[in-house]
């Protein structure tokens, strides 16, 4: 079962629960997801801040990628407590022989390295999010101007918990391109939250 099909209640308790998943990954795509599904919201009211069709043409503009951003984030709620259980039980490979920690060693690694991806993800379509919540305040109707401020303040919270993820998984490992992106992704939603005004200058 999805952890998304649980109900609510059941899902909090889940994330309480003293067992490692689902943990922070899976919270930052949720974070994420639940901040689309309110910028799609704003994105899909007949009103617009003006009327004008250039509002409503913004606004069908960012549907689409918000829509495919909302859908991954969704899929990644799973995808990163699944790919953390099974980092776990690389880690419980035997390792009795030169083989046998050979092949654990490598399946370690592959595992470790998906399981940095998944994060990755997460915070690229976080960021996807926040610039559709940026079309959708400056368009959207402006009595909703606070949920897609909040649906932009959610995202920006997937984001920075999913960049949190990646740089623990990649641990002490130098990784200058993940590193480079991860910056590069915090600074421009940084200018995104500015533009919500979520934060100022």
């Amino acid at each position: 079962m999805s952890l998304l099909d649980l109900p609510a209640r059941a899902l909090l308790d889940r994330f309480a629960s003293p067992d490692p998943t689902p943990g922070g990954g899976s919270a930052a795509a949720l974070a994420g997801a639940l901040g689309a599904a309110l910028v799609s919201m704003v994105c899909a009211m007949e009103k617009t801040r003006s009327g004008a069709p250039s509002d409503r043409d913004r606004l069908d503009e960012a549907a689409p990628r918000l829509r495919q951003a909302g859908e991954g984030l969704r899929r990644l709620v799973d995808a990163d407590a699944a790919a953390y259980d099974a980092v776990v039980s690389a880690y419980r490979l035997p390792r009795g022989t030169d083989e046998e920690k050979t092949a654990r060693q490598a399946q370690v690694a592959r595992t470790m390295a998906h399981a940095t991806d998944v994060p990755r993800q997460t915070a690229r379509a976080c960021l996807a999010v926040m610039s559709a919540a940026v079309e959708a305040a400056a368009h959207g109707n402006p009595s909703a101007l606070s949920d897609a401020r909040t649906g932009g303040a959610l995202a920006w919270a997937g984001l920075l918990g999913a960049v949190e993820n990646v740089r623990i998984n990649l641990g002490g490992q130098p990784d200058a391109a993940a590193a480079a992106e991860l910056d590069g992704m915090l600074r421009d939603a940084r200018g995104l939250a500015v533009a919500l005004g979520l934060i100022g200058t």
